[in-house]
């Protein structure tokens, strides 16, 4: 089984969200999405409209997720890998690069985002 893994506070769920999960998903059979606590998030300075269970209830209810995780800190993602038995590590491609420190622990794919949505976008619009 091809497990793969991403991370993001997944806050006001949009249909760019679900893209990026489906294609992660298409890449192995066994999607792990990792989201930020609400601790994390103000380690971060950012801040979720919901809270860190509703996130959790929301993204299991996606098809294409098949478990949800708690993100704690930074450091977490190396650990997942390792402990989880992950093959691919995906993120959005506007974190290029920066999480090439996992290639030699699996395969690490920045994929495309979606053109014209966001949540910092939806959050604009609101105002």
């Amino acid at each position: 089984m091809k497990k793969v893994i991403t991370y993001g506070t997944f806050d006001l769920i949009h249909w760019g969200h679900i893209r990026l999960l489906e294609r992660a998903k298409s890449l192995g059979d066994y999607l792990i999405v990792a989201i930020s606590t609400d601790e994390f998030n103000r380690m971060k300075h950012k801040e979720a409209y919901h809270n860190f269970e509703h996130r959790k209830l929301i993204l299991e209810a996606i098809r294409y997720v098949d478990e949800v995780i708690p993100e704690s800190n930074w450091e977490q993602k190396l650990e997942d890998v390792k402990n989880r038995d992950i093959d691919i590590f995906v993120m959005g491609d506007d974190w290029e690069g920066e999480f090439d420190f996992l290639k030699p622990y699996c395969e690490v794919v920045y994929l495309p985002r979606t053109d014209g949505i966001s949540t910092s976008k939806i959050k604009d619009d609101l105002k």
